[in-house]
């Protein structure tokens, strides 16, 4: 399966339909009538023993969710615009069709997936700014943009979550900003900040950031000094920031839904919300050959 307009046209740009095929592998296309899971389901049924997705993190999640179910192992081609579970799969984001050497000599990989309800999630979920630039119109053909028009309210500290979250120092009222990731990002380094060196802890990640009863002038080099905080070995965490890790988080209140980003789709759920993990729920073909981060080399830089 793969998603054509993924990553502006990876899959065109870098020959994937032709370099799969000559693989042995039979290639269908996403389109208005026909979306990445409806696809996965139909190749199952039509004997499949090996499906592969070459797209972003949502048409992954898409696949990923009927591999798992199916038991089935997953190829996954990096041609979206990010890519960070393929990244953090280890593989060549630089050469998307390197990952289709798995085909050939792969090797098996189990990793977690997040859930959300009947949902999969392979990268997180947020909620916030970044859930409300989803929702602008044209976010896509100009994410900058999308980000300019919504970020003012939050950097002032007039705009925030609808919601209450649950966590290890007490309940978080109506924060700015909460980001769910399947497994743990890593924070200590900034050459590796938001990477994931793991996708087998079992355990989600967790971001907070509180609404401040007055938002300091430069709020993100504000945020910047808590993390700095919370690096250090402080417990609690800072004023403006909570990070932790747990096997589920729940976000609870009044609004009867709220807007979430969703491996980058946008999304409308309903409260309250309860992120889960599947602790090696999806296998995964990765070929032998692949860049990879060693987690222990990382931590030295």
């Amino acid at each position: 399966m793969t998603n054509p307009r993924s990553g502006g046209g990876k899959t065109a740009r870098y020959g994937l339909v032709q370099r799969a095929e000559d693989l042995g592998a039979q290639v269908w296309m996403t389109s208005a009538e026909r979306d990445a899971a409806s696809l996965a389901r139909n190749a199952v049924e039509e004997g499949a023993q090996v499906l592969g997705v070459a797209g972003g993190d949502g048409t992954v999640s898409a696949v990923a969710a009927v591999a798992a179910d199916g038991g089935l192992p997953l190829v996954v081609v990096p041609a979206g615009t990010r890519n960070h579970f393929a990244r953090d799969l280890g593989l060549d984001l630089r050469d998307p069709g390197r990952a289709l050497d798995a085909l050939v000599d792969g090797e098996s990989a189990q990793v977690d997936l997040g859930v959300l309800g009947w949902r999969v999630f392979v990268n997180n979920v947020s909620f916030g700014m970044y859930a409300d630039a989803l929702l602008e119109p044209g976010y896509r053909e100009d994410k900058p943009r999308a980000f300019a028009t919504v970020a003012p309210g939050y950097l002032k500290g007039k705009q925030w979550v609808e919601a209450r979250v649950d966590t290890p120092w007490g309940t978080v009222e109506f924060p700015q900003v909460v980001l769910v990731s399947n497994n743990p990002y890593h924070l200590t380094t900034p050459r590796w900040l938001g990477r994931r060196f793991s996708l087998t802890t079992g355990e989600l990640g967790a971001v907070v950031l509180k609404r401040p009863a007055q938002a300091p002038p430069d709020l993100l080099r504000h945020l910047r000094g808590e993390l700095r905080q919370h690096q250090r070995g402080a417990d609690p965490p800072g004023e403006g920031v909570v990070v932790w890790s747990a096997p589920g988080i729940t976000l609870h209140g009044e609004m009867p839904r709220l807007d979430a980003g969703v491996d980058g789709e946008a999304v409308r759920l309903p409260l309250p919300v309860r992120c889960g993990i599947r602790p090696g729920a999806l296998r995964v073909l990765l070929p032998k050959d692949r860049p990879g981060i060693l987690p222990e080399r990382a931590a030295r830089h």
